[in-house]
C-alpha cells in the first residue's frame, strides 16, 4: 500500500503557495502550508514532512534561519529541502547542505517543480 507523501510549503506569497498546494494535491501529495519561517519551523518539527519547499525572503523569520533551525533537529538533518527563491544560490547553503536543492522561481514552471519533487522522493 502506497502512503501519501507530505510536502511542507514555506512561502509568504499566497498565490504561489495556493498554486503549489493545488498542483501537489492533484498529483496525490498532502500539503502543509506556512506563511513564514517561524510557522514553517513549527510545522516541520511537529509533522516531519517528507520534503520541504522553502522560500528564503519571508517575514518574521527568513528561510536561511528556518532551515538552520530545522537542521538542528535529528530528523531535520536529513529531510530533503528545495529552496524555491528568486535569489541566486549562496555558498553557505550549496556547500554545506547535501540534501538541499536550489531552484530559482523564474526558471521553473509548477509542473517542473512537481517533477523535481517526484524525482527526489522516488
Amino acid at each position: 500500500m502506497k502512503t501519501q507523501k507530505t510536502i511542507l510549503i514555506i512561502e509568504d506569497e499566497k498565490s504561489l503557495r495556493g498554486a503549489l498546494v493545488d498542483i501537489l494535491h492533484r498529483k496525490g501529495f498532502f500539503s502543509l502550508e506556512a506563511r513564514n519561517g517561524r510557522e514553517g519551523v513549527d510545522l516541520a518539527l511537529g509533522n516531519h514532512p517528507d520534503l520541504i519547499l522553502l522560500d528564503l525572503i519571508m517575514p518574521e523569520m527568513d528561510g536561511n534561519t528556518a532551515l538552520k533551525k530545522i537542521r538542528e533537529d535529528a530528523w531535520g538533518k536529513e529531510v530533503p529541502t528545495i529552496i524555491l527563491t528568486n535569489l541566486s544560490a549562496t555558498n553557505e547553503l550549496s556547500a554545506n547542505d547535501a540534501v538541499t536543492h536550489y531552484l530559482i522561481k523564474s526558471d521553473w514552471k509548477l509542473h517542473d517543480i512537481v517533477r523535481k519533487i517526484e524525482e527526489i522522493l522516488a
